[in-house]
């Protein structure tokens, strides 16, 4: 009975984010397995794509306060974190609270910040915490970071350092709508028009709940023979300049764990570490040779590393 309860939930959240963002039901899937999974996702595309739209309808469906922070060249790290102001009337210092004090805060083109301000959010991204004037505050539960970041080679960008990319558990580019999709568009179908209508699927002691099953999701040892495959090709094929980390491989877990939830599924089979794979470590994964003919490199260890070993 409860197996097929959460189903429904999960099904409704799906469908009710669907309305807004349309045509796109497997990026759906994808970033609420990263948020079951209590992961960051990173959205990088064109401007103009719906990312911002996405983010906010990911709040709204689930509940969770949102805000939005528009990164800036000239932003510094305290329009983020806050700041103590000293209040003259009290003789003491009052915590002016950031944005970053929500449940899911959007940092739109995070890549047009510099790496001094990106930094702001290590913190807050590992240890759902931050640190202003040597005092710790917690953020609230939960709290995920939704970033969006422009394509490099557009100007005014400042590229993520890897230990940055390595917070985010996903990264997605949403793409260019289907034609039928893009069709309803020119006919006057609005997306953001949909958001004033979305009420919340769940409430927080319900999210917390799926996220507690999707870590409970059995993998049988055949499961994990794979998934160390995996990673040890990125780590010793010489094909990498670097392999996954234990932070990446453990995530790949959870992601994986989280997306065979979202299939109303208890166990793991390779086909949801497959599903997962690429969001979860193409943006981790450098190739060795600068003049490599493969694109994507989480394909090319899918390619590589056969399922049964």
């Amino acid at each position: 009975m409860q197996h097929d309860q959460t189903g429904k939930q999960l099904d409704a959240i799906i469908a009710a984010v669907g309305e807004v963002l349309l045509g796109k039901e497997e990026k759906v899937r994808l970033a609420l397995a990263c948020m079951l999974a209590k992961g960051h996702l990173l959205l990088e595309d064109l401007p103009g794509m719906g990312k911002t739209t996405f983010a906010h309808a990911l709040a709204a469906v689930l509940g969770f306060s949102y805000r939005r922070v528009q990164f800036t060249s000239d932003m510094l790290p305290a329009d983020i974190l806050g700041a103590n102001i000293f209040d003259p009337e009290k003789r003491t210092f009052t915590l002016h609270r950031g944005p970053v004090f929500t449940q899911l805060l959007l940092a739109d083109e995070i890549n047009r910040s510099s790496p001094k301000t990106q930094s702001a959010l290590l913190e807050a991204m590992e240890e759902r915490q931050v640190s202003i004037d040597g005092q710790s505050t917690p953020l609230p539960e939960p709290f995920f970071v939704i970033a969006t970041q422009n394509p490099l080679h557009q100007s005014g960008t400042y590229p993520l350092p890897e230990s940055q990319l390595d917070r985010f558990l996903m990264q997605l580019s949403l793409g260019f709508p289907d034609r039928s999709v893009e069709r309803q568009l020119y006919e006057g179908r609005n997306p953001r028009a949909a958001l004033q209508g979305i009420t919340p699927c769940v409430t927080l002691e319900q999210w917390f709940a799926l996220q507690a099953q999707a870590a409970a999701v059995q993998a049988s040892g055949s499961v994990l023979d794979y998934v160390q495959r995996l990673v040890d090709h990125t780590r010793y094929s010489g094909e990498f300049q670097w392999g996954l980390s234990p932070r990446a491989a453990l995530g790949l877990m959870q992601a994986a764990r989280a997306w065979a939830l979202l299939q109303h599924r208890q166990f793991l089979v390779p086909e949801d570490v497959q599903a997962v794979f690429g969001p979860v470590v193409s943006h981790r994964l450098r190739y060795q040779m600068r003049n490599s003919q493969h694109a994507d490199p989480a394909r090319l260890v899918l390619d590589k590393v056969d399922v049964l070993g």
